[in-house]
C-alpha cells in the first residue's frame, strides 16, 4: 500500500491538506511582514534616541553623567568630613545663657548691674558679673564647667546659671 492509500484511507483529501498548508503560509507570512514593520518602528526609535540632543550620542551623554555622579559622589565625600567639623565645633559655640539683672547696692536703682551666663552644650563657659555703683563698675568673670563653679558663686548668678542650663539652644545637630 503507498501513502496515497494510506492518506486516502484516512479519509483526507489532498486538496484539504494543501489548502491548509497555503493558509498557514499566508498566516506565517502576515505575522512576519507585522514583526518587521515593528521591528523597523522600533529601530527608528532607537536610532533617535540614541542619537540624542544636538547630534550627541548617548554614550557620550552617559560617560558625562557618570563623570558628574563621581564629582557629586567626591563632593558628598567632603560635605560629610566638613559637617563632622562643623559639630564639633558646634558641641564647643555658647548657645546657652541666662541673664539676670539688679540692684547691687541700695544707694544706685534701675537695675544696672548683671550677671550674664553663657554656656556650651557640655554647660561649660562662663559667668560675666558687672557690678555698677555710683562711681565705678567692676567686671568679674568666673569659669563654668559642666554646670559647676570652682568659685563661690552670688545669688544673682546661680540664678543665671540655673537660666542658661535650663535653656533650649537651637540645636542644628
Amino acid at each position: 500500500m503507498g501513502e496515497g492509500s494510506l492518506i486516502n484511507s484516512l479519509g483526507v483529501d489532498m486538496g484539504i491538506i494543501v489548502l491548509l498548508l497555503v493558509a498557514l503560509i499566508i498566516i506565517l507570512t502576515m505575522i512576519t511582514v507585522s514583526m518587521s514593520i515593528r521591528l523597523t518602528r522600533l529601530t527608528k526609535k532607537y536610532y533617535l534616541f540614541m542619537k540624542g540632543k544636538d547630534g550627541q550620542s548617548m554614550e557620550k551623554a552617559f560617560v558625562e553623567k557618570f563623570q558628574q555622579l563621581d564629582k557629586l559622589t567626591k563632593i558628598t565625600g567632603d560635605h560629610a568630613i566638613e559637617l563632622d567639623i562643623l559639630k564639633k565645633n558646634h558641641n564647643r559655640t555658647l548657645t546657652r545663657y541666662g541673664m539676670v539683672k539688679y540692684d547691687a547696692f541700695d544707694d544706685v536703682g534701675g537695675k544696672m548691674s548683671f550677671a550674664l551666663a553663657m554656656l556650651d552644650s557640655t554647660n561649660s563657659g562662663f559667668i560675666l558679673d558687672a557690678i555698677h555703683s555710683r562711681d565705678n563698675c567692676f567686671l568679674y568673670f568666673k569659669e563654668i564647667v559642666k554646670g559647676e563653679s570652682y568659685i563661690m558663686l552670688s545669688d544673682e548668678e546661680v540664678e543665671a546659671l540655673k537660666i542658661a542650663v535650663n535653656s533650649e539652644s537651637d540645636e542644628l545637630f
